[in-house]
């Protein structure tokens, strides 16, 4: 009976020992983000534990068989089978929060959207976290999209709330690693470029606020609809690519910037001007069916992104709008045409659907804390100040984060147990 008891001591001594050996390597695992074999190990290892004597353990030893607290890359993959909607959520104050930069850490933010640096007195507009309603969105790990987008270029299309976007992506990513090892290059108001050297990424932004081509330095000035952007040539071979157009479109009267369109092979004067959106959004669709490989490139279509004007606009505004039902249709016949040629495009273009959860966000606008001719608005005293107010661009840190919050969160959401290879988040 001794020598029994002594086997079965022994027996269990190696088996605590393999069971220790055993939650060593998970958390290995779990470090180096293997997640499929952290789960698939952590399952054995509770059947294992469920086998032993329950008295062969002590209180101390049986805290370490309680499942983890479930995390936030839990909580994203319970969602995974019924495709969460990240566009569809509430503004949620975090006071604690910071936001993921100080805008001093990047010299290349422009002065039209660098509030505090222009005398913005309040905070708050940096506090506000977006929530889904039926999952978690991943907070933006600038080093983690870096890994993803190692080797891989972005290229970021459109006029200047794009280029809010770019600005506001730059920024995200160089802030996370040492100055030294960056590349900038914004000295052009038409192409801008940031390289994270050691992972070999590039963000680069080409202005183009109607993508197709637009001839400004001729009179008249022509905008011709069946004709992509010369720029265009140098959008081939992109990794991922973020497109916008929409705000150029609605400036008429004595903001319109184009005399004539030209249209096939003719200019014309008297067109439509949401016929023409359409031409040009064909246009455009055509160019991405033709250049676009889909074993290489994602490609997304950013929605328009609000406007704050009338009345008193956004002059003066500190909190964002709670009316839940608020929607103000800022150019909806031009959203519904970018959504009518995304619809029956054979290539899959996901829509980075930005307005409705920006309409609310009144207070993240420039307002008089902006920059004109080099001079800031609120020391010209420009009067009704309301009337000068930027209620069109946004402030950094601030909204267009979000927005890259969300593209981050789209490639996450999809594929958040794969190695950072970029082939593998297309559609």
């Amino acid at each position: 009976m001794e020598t029994s008891s002594k086997i079965t001591q022994k027996w269990m001594l190696c088996t605590f020992g393999s069971f220790i050996s055993c939650f060593i390597f998970l958390l290995y695992l779990k470090h180096n983000n293997e997640a499929e074999h952290f789960r698939a190990l952590r399952h054995a290892m509770y059947n294992v534990a469920s086998s032993l004597d329950a008295s062969f353990f002590s209180p101390g030893n049986l805290e370490i068989l309680k499942p983890r607290r479930e995390d936030e890359g839990d909580r994203i993959q319970k969602k995974s089978k019924n495709k969460c909607n990240i566009f569809e959520g509430r503004w949620v104050y975090e006071s604690k929060k910071s936001p993921y930069y100080e805008a001093p850490q990047c010299p290349f933010l422009s002065e039209q959207v660098s509030c505090q640096k222009n005398g913005r007195p309040d905070f708050d507009y940096e506090n506000w976290s977006w929530e889904a309603h039926d999952c978690v969105i991943p907070s933006f790990n600038g080093r983690d999209m870096l890994k993803r987008l190692r080797g891989k270029r972005v290229i970021i299309v459109g006029d200047s709330l794009n280029r809010n976007q770019w600005e506001s992506l730059a920024c995200l990513l160089y802030s996370t690693i040492p100055p030294s090892r960056a590349h900038l290059d914004f000295s052009s108001g038409f192409y801008k470029v940031f390289k994270a050297k050691d992972y070999n990424v590039t963000v680069e932004f080409y202005w183009n606020p109607f993508l197709v081509q637009f001839d400004s330095k001729n009179a008249p000035k022509i905008l011709r609809l069946e004709t992509l952007d010369l720029s265009s040539l140098h959008w081939q071979g992109a990794d991922i690519m973020v497109f916008n157009t929409g705000h150029w479109w609605v400036h008429l009267g004595k903001f319109k910037a184009w005399d004539l369109f030209e249209y096939k092979g003719r200019l014309v004067d008297e067109l439509k001007l949401e016929s023409a959106f359409e031409v040009a959004m064909r246009t455009w669709a055509n160019w991405i069916e033709q250049n676009v490989n889909l074993t290489k490139t994602t490609v997304f279509f950013r929605s328009i992104s609000p406007e704050h004007k009338g009345q008193n606009g956004c002059y003066n505004k500190t909190q964002p709008i709670t009316d839940t039902s608020h929607v103000t249709h800022f150019s909806q016949p031009l959203m519904e045409i970018v959504n009518r040629t995304l619809s029956k495009m054979r290539v899959p273009v996901r829509y980075l659907n930005i307005s409705k959860l920006s309409e609310h966000r009144i207070d993240a606008h420039p307002s008089i804390y902006a920059k004109k001719k080099g001079q800031e608005l609120m020391k010209r005293k420009l009067k009704p100040p309301e009337r000068f107010s930027d209620c069109s661009h946004w402030c950094l840190p601030g909204l267009p984060d979000t927005w890259n919050r969300l593209l981050y969160a789209s490639l996450v959401l999809d594929h958040p147990t794969d190695s950072p290879s970029l082939s593998h988040f297309v559609s």
